[in-house]
């Protein structure tokens, strides 16, 4: 009976063999590690996009909590829908709180314009213009609404009977870029001047703004103005 010949394995061949195993390992090794890597990464990612998706449900929440206390202060204000009507005085100091808990939750430059309005019917003049003087440092960049909140204050500095300071908030108004209410701005100052006595200066200003603005509807009371110094 033949003897069963036995294949000799070479000493190089399980070498390579090992080789290969440990490569395969530090392969497996490698791949974990990335998984590991990617999942933490992963769940960086999720985390953030929570946090974010978290702010903006917050804030969308909180500025359609905003928009509903405005609304409730617009109906109090203005005695729409309401079970027991206020009186005039009740009705502004009710709507300035609603107004000011709208803005809390949603610094709306119109929201602070309106507080403004609303100390200024409560004749609180000091705090409104004090809100005025915040929303010019807060809402700088709202070109179209600076000259509005100015001559707010100085309807508010007149009425307080400060015509110095009032004509130094015309001149920010005049000094502003655009025509935003300079022809108001002309006629006030006009005005002014004419009750000071400066008749020339006031003339001035009047044809100024005739000139100007000839569409303004101030335009006709600065023509009758030239025309009396004319006549005179």
């Amino acid at each position: 009976m033949p003897k069963s010949i036995k294949k000799k394995i070479s000493k190089k061949s399980l070498d390579t063999e090992t080789e290969v195993q440990d490569r395969i390992q530090d392969i497996k090794k490698v791949f974990e590690k990335k998984q590991k890597t990617i999942a933490a990464y992963g769940l960086v990612t999720l985390s953030a996009a929570i946090v974010i998706g978290g702010i903006a449900l917050y804030r969308f929440n909180a500025h359609d909590k905003s928009r509903q206390l405005e609304y409730e202060a617009y109906k109090t204000y203005y005695n729409l829908y309401q079970k027991t009507p206020l009186s005039g005085q009740e009705r502004a100091q009710k709507a300035l709180e609603l107004y000011q808990q709208a803005y809390a939750k949603r610094k709306s430059p119109r929201l602070l314009l309106t507080i403004a309005d609303t100390y200024a019917e409560l004749g609180r003049y000091d705090e409104a213009l004090t809100t005025l003087e915040d929303f010019n440092k807060r809402f700088a960049r709202e070109a179209a609404l600076i000259p509005l909140a100015l001559q707010k204050m100085a309807d508010l500095q007149l009425r307080k009977g400060n015509r110095a300071e009032a004509l130094k908030t015309l001149d920010r108004i005049a000094a502003a870029p655009g025509d935003l209410l300079k022809d108001v701005v002309l006629l006030q100052k006009a005005r002014l001047l004419e009750q000071e006595g400066k008749k020339d200066e006031a003339t001035a200003l009047y044809k100024e703004l005739a000139e100007k603005y000839p569409s303004s509807p101030y335009s006709e009371e600065a023509k009758g103005k030239v025309g009396e110094k004319k006549a005179g």
